[in-house]
């Protein structure tokens, strides 16, 4: 059973991680804002006294689900009003996304940046941010599970609700697109 400071503790850990993962998907700060909140909260009333061990896989399955739902009230809300504007891209540069950081050259402690490099730096995660957000969208959900969630096949499996098979394929041609975008750009880890 997850104490109220551990649940705290929990979704404090995640927030950020849920937050890109979101804005990847729908492509709008103020709408990942709202599926991440809704997710916490759904995940903090339904499922509160669920261990602590328990709550990461059933926090993406909220997550996914909320962001399934919010898809569906975009079509039905575009069904009806034709005039509603096509969705656009956005980006937060302030979110931490640790594993880009690293493939991008993010300095250690000792060193000193320049503001040359740092320049660099943010320019080379911003490139690697848009080709993830150009994946199709059940590549770019695995390869986030995998690969920045940390989670193991058979959670990423359950998480999506699909096979493990189809979490392989799908990471093997994410990190394939990925890695062929940005060699192209000259972006090498």
């Amino acid at each position: 059973m997850a104490t109220e400071q551990e649940l705290s503790d929990f979704l404090h850990s995640v927030e950020k991680r849920a937050f890109k993962r979101s804005l990847y998907h729908v492509r709008d700060e103020e709408a990942a804002l709202d599926i991440v909140q809704d997710s916490m909260l759904k995940l903090a009333e339904h499922y509160g006294d669920k261990p602590v061990n328990e709550l990461p896989m059933l926090f993406q399955r909220i997550l996914s689900n909320c962001t399934l739902d919010w898809f569906r009230r975009q079509k039905t809300r575009k069904a009806l009003f034709s005039n509603l504007s096509d969705f656009e891209g956005a980006h937060d540069d302030d979110a931490d996304f640790d594993l880009l950081e690293a493939y991008a050259g993010a300095p250690n402690e000792e060193s000193v940046e320049s503001a040359e490099d740092e320049v660099r730096r943010a320019q080379i995660l911003h490139e690697i941010e848009d080709e993830i957000a150009a994946l199709p969208a059940r590549q770019r959900e695995a390869f986030l599970m995998r690969y920045w969630e940390e989670m193991d096949v058979t959670e990423t499996a359950a998480a999506m609700g699909c096979s493990e098979s189809s979490v392989k394929q799908h990471c093997f041609r994410a990190v394939q697109k990925l890695s062929k975008a940005l060699k192209a750009k000259g972006i090498t880890p």
